[in-house]
């Protein structure tokens, strides 16, 4: 049986006990919930080695392995696995809201003129434990503005506005915010923001978002653009919204102008448009 590395809790020496009897590990595990205490951390194939994707505050894990100073983890939200820095985690604690800004700063007190601790990207999430003035105050001790932030369960109604709100960030490969982002990463940060279930990386999108249009189907808002390795969203019917190494950023571009643009550079054609159900 073939198994996806991303998405399979094995490392090739501790596996997660679901997988007893499917694959051939040394031990097998239940794991230790945890969560990202990092504003913003990188998830790797190996211990240091090449990005995958990027785990952002307050995302809950499950930690099945440790080695040399790394975790490997599954994330809850989207089940990707991978490695990260053991000091990127956190007692796993239930968050109470979200970073719905494109991104925010925190504070050591709640004033803006105090010199911010760290950026906090879009759909980070925080333990609230009450107010102080324009801020929230966070279970550490901390301080946020209260216009950037939302109650968990208070979600975005519409991933192409939330992508919108990223327009020219700098396009980083396996990136997750404001500070660098990719094509699956930005559609994931729109679906998240509005409480929609979204993989992460674009072939897991192009499998499991949505249904196929029919070729002569009219494009509209939402859709979402599948080549080889590249997602898109549809801003209208002329209009698409992306993360890319042409622009190297988030960018809005003609459709039509842009399925030419990507064959002609030797990237193949469009695959496939799909529309949320």
């Amino acid at each position: 049986m073939t198994h996806d590395r991303r998405l399979t809790p094995f490392n090739g020496h501790v596996a997660h006990v679901s997988l007893c009897g499917q694959v051939a590990a040394a031990s097998y595990v239940a794991g230790t919930p945890a969560q990202i205490a990092a504003p913003l951390t990188d998830l790797c194939a190996t211990p240091a080695g090449a990005r995958d994707r990027q785990l952002l505050l307050g995302a809950a894990v499950l930690v099945l392995d440790h080695r040399d100073g790394w975790a490997f983890v599954q994330a809850d939200a989207d089940g990707y696995c991978g490695w990260l820095p053991d000091g990127a985690l956190g007692p796993a604690e239930p968050p109470t809201h979200w970073v719905a800004a494109p991104a925010s700063h925190l504070y050591p007190e709640p004033s803006i003129k105090a010199r911010e601790l760290a950026v906090l990207p879009m759909n980070a999430r925080l333990t609230v434990t009450g107010t102080a003035g324009r801020f929230l105050e966070t279970a550490e001790g901390h301080y946020i503005p209260t216009q950037h932030l939302r109650p968990i369960g208070d979600w975005a109604d519409d991933p192409v506005s939330v992508a919108e709100t990223l327009i020219g960030t700098p396009y980083l490969w396996g990136g997750n915010s404001r500070a660098g982002i990719d094509c699956s990463g930005l559609v994931q940060a729109g679906y998240t923001a509005c409480g929609l279930a979204c993989p992460a990386d674009t072939d897991l999108q192009r499998d499991s978002l949505g249904a196929t249009l029919p070729a002569s189907a009219p494009y509209r808002r939402g859709d979402l653009f599948f080549w080889k390795g590249h997602v898109a969203l549809a801003l209208d019917s002329a209009t698409l919204i992306h993360a890319n190494g042409h622009s190297m950023s988030v960018a809005h571009e003609p459709i039509a102008a842009c399925i030419r643009r990507i064959d002609a550079q030797g990237d193949g054609p469009l695959l496939s448009v799909k529309r949320r159900n």
